[in-house]
């Protein structure tokens, strides 16, 4: 409960630093769409299709976003782990229910390197988040993603984006631990 309220503590005051940022145009954002968890106990963000779970793979977020590049997000996601699942060398013997909650801060930057195309754009993002399987970890979260505008007023898009979520409790976690999740999400304007 303490590194939770640590954890909460920092994101409040990052939240708070970010909002100072005055003149920039705000804009507030959802997402939602599938996601895929692969919790094979490597460094490997990939491998066979067998080690992803996408069992119940819900996602949603919300995203406040200013003219700088600059965005906050809050996330969720729901997941499952059937009987059966390799997860990190363990073959489980029952089904295991994924859920999150992810915040992150994230940059836009692909206005940097493709200054003249404003259908797509580049994001990198770093945050915490409070994750469970078996019981709840917090996570140190790190990733990043592409979005494809399908409109020219950048109202509708497509996103995908990888985070590796790093267990803070890594050691006396068990199934809880280090593992990455990939999303693909409609985004929209609000």
């Amino acid at each position: 409960m303490r590194k939770f309220l640590i954890v909460l503590a920092l994101l409040t005051i990052s939240s708070n630093i970010i909002a100072q940022q005055g003149s920039n145009t705000k804009e507030w954002f959802l997402g939602a769409g599938l996601n895929a968890i692969n919790s094979q106990g490597t460094k490997s963000p990939v491998g066979g299709m067998g080690d992803w779970a996408i069992n119940i793979p819900v996602s949603a977020a919300v995203e406040l976003k200013w003219n700088s590049g600059l965005a906050v997000e809050q996330s969720i996601t729901i997941n499952s782990f059937e009987e059966g699942d390799d997860i990190d060398g363990i073959l489980l013997l029952e089904d295991y229910s994924y859920l999150s909650f992810d915040t992150h801060v994230k940059y836009y930057f692909g206005k940097h390197i493709f200054p003249e195309a404003d259908w797509i754009d580049f994001y990198a993002n770093s945050g915490f988040g409070l994750f469970s399987i078996e019981n709840t970890n917090l996570s140190f979260n790190l990733g990043g993603g592409i979005l494809f505008w399908l409109n020219r007023r950048q109202t509708i898009g497509i996103r995908a984006q990888v985070i590796g979520k790093f267990a803070l409790d890594h050691s006396d976690s068990g199934i809880d631990n280090n593992h990455y999740q990939t999303h693909i999400q409609a985004f929209f304007a609000l």
